[in-house]
């Protein structure tokens, strides 16, 4: 699957984003190594803290259904305003050290999202967290 095509689920996914107080829907779809594609969406809460990144939601999702760290290729974002264009829309730094929490050395999660210009950019997690945090 190319970047662009799980760029289109993770769009897909963000129609089921519960995010009534930022009005910004983001959508995550996660590629495994064995092909399958798994999606989630960000959930909001009116204590903020207690919201859930698409990023988290899928990683979480994919736990749930029995993968583990090393089992992923790519996690694409997408994100844009309630009726709006897709924008940009990068990791938060929470998210970022997640996704690097389930890559092994070697072989880092590719990260997909737009850029500020709006193109598709594909960079490795150890790229967007240097130094991250690993036992």
């Amino acid at each position: 699957m190319n970047d662009q095509e799980l760029m289109e689920r993770a769009r897909k996914a963000s129609e089921n984003s519960y995010s009534p107080y930022s009005g910004f829907q983001v959508g995550a779809a996660v590629l495994t190594k064995d092909g399958e594609v798994i999606t989630g969406c960000n959930t909001e809460n009116v204590s903020y803290g207690l919201t859930v990144c698409a990023e988290r939601a899928v990683l979480s999702k994919a736990v749930s259904m029995g993968k583990k760290r090393g089992d992923f290729l790519k996690i694409a974002i997408a994100g844009k305003p309630h009726d709006k264009e897709w924008q940009f829309c990068s990791p938060c730094g929470a998210c970022r050290q997640v996704i690097y929490e389930f890559s092994c050395e070697g072989e880092e999660i590719l990260v997909i999202y737009l850029d500020t210009k709006k193109s598709i950019k594909s960079v490795p997690i150890d790229i967007l967290l240097p130094d991250g945090f690993r036992f």
